[in-house]
């Protein structure tokens, strides 16, 4: 077995690393979404964003473990981090640097490895990495499709310093959302995978904060953004856009699948108002668009197209 090597930048990488604040922190939806959408595309066991400190692997995100970390020195991630590019073991066991590794002869049992590093102002912090325990090959879409997914990662660890989630709601604000659903856009048009977004804006919110103060506004706001959270499915991105306006991006989802799921949160929030008889009521107007390669250029062209049609709903009240 060969021990990963420690990387000549290694004191400005765990610098960078620990400036993150991520290490020893619960487990998060944001990355969770991340892990399980590259289980469901490969089609493998295992899935895992794997960050690399001094002697150990810690997982901030793993599907398919049950443990948080393994030593650094068995890890398939820390030879990974010394390249830009995808870190590919299509057979552990026929592979000198990995075959006696304890990874490899006792469980997980990894014969197929791909990580892709994740690099954040300059410095690679880790993998997003997929591990089977059947060899398998990865081709050159494989790869690009986990670039894709490693991006996101990136752009959720860069979150706080890129200021990209909503100090009120906790969800991705607009500049988060922009960012993270142009990159989910791009990896499901390379998979041929449908998309729609729905726009939506909160009824008579002036009339809330002017009855009953911006308190009670603001605790509106939470309760909606947690509803959706607590709706949608792990896999969606959902951001407050400004004021009271949320968006939901549903990757892998047709619009007819996404006016169902709709139809489930309009059900939520109407348990939401019979359980807690406010003197108001918790009400939204939305609208509904599949992404269409012939009318929407970018994200921003089909987040307008949405606006367009939840303004059109909200007129009609």
């Amino acid at each position: 077995m060969k021990k990963p090597e420690i990387p000549n930048n290694e004191k400005q990488r765990l610098k960078t690393l620990k400036s993150l604040e991520v290490l020893d922190t619960k487990f998060e939806e944001r990355f969770d979404r991340i892990t399980r959408m590259a289980k469901r595309m490969f089609d493998v066991p295992i899935a895992l964003v794997s960050l690399i400190d001094e002697n150990r692997q810690w997982f901030k995100s793993c599907v398919g473990l049950t443990v948080r970390e393994t030593a650094r020195e068995i890890s398939f991630c820390g030879h990974a981090i010394h390249g830009e590019e995808v870190f590919v073991i299509t057979n552990a066991l026929e592979d000198t640097r990995f075959a006696d590794n304890p990874l490899v002869l006792d469980d997980p049992n990894i014969r197929f490895y791909a990580g892709c590093p994740l690099i954040i102002n300059g410095h690679t912090l880790g993998t997003l990495c997929i591990i089977d325990s059947t060899p398998r090959p990865f081709d050159q879409n494989d790869i690009e499709a986990l670039k894709d997914l490693a991006l996101t990662v990136e752009l959720e660890l860069s979150a706080v310093q890129l200021a990209t989630l909503d100090d009120l709601t906790g969800i991705a604000n607009r500049r988060g959302f922009m960012a993270l659903a142009q990159n989910s856009l791009n990896l499901s048009i390379r998979n041929n995978f449908p998309v729609t977004l729905v726009y939506l804006d909160l009824d008579g919110f002036k009339e809330i904060n002017d009855n009953f103060g911006h308190a009670v506004g603001d605790s509106v706001l939470v309760d909606f953004a947690n509803l959706l959270k607590n709706t949608f499915r792990g896999t969606d991105i959902i951001a407050r856009l400004g004021g009271d306006e949320f968006v939901v991006s549903l990757s892998a989802t047709s619009k007819q699948q996404a006016i169902k799921a709709l139809e489930m949160f309009n059900i939520t929030v109407f348990l939401y108002n019979q359980e807690h008889k406010h003197d108001y009521k918790l009400s939204f107007s939305s609208g509904i668009v599949e992404y269409d390669t012939k009318k929407h250029s970018s994200i921003e062209a089909l987040l307008a197209a949405a606006d367009k049609l939840m303004y059109t709903a909200k007129s009609g009240l």
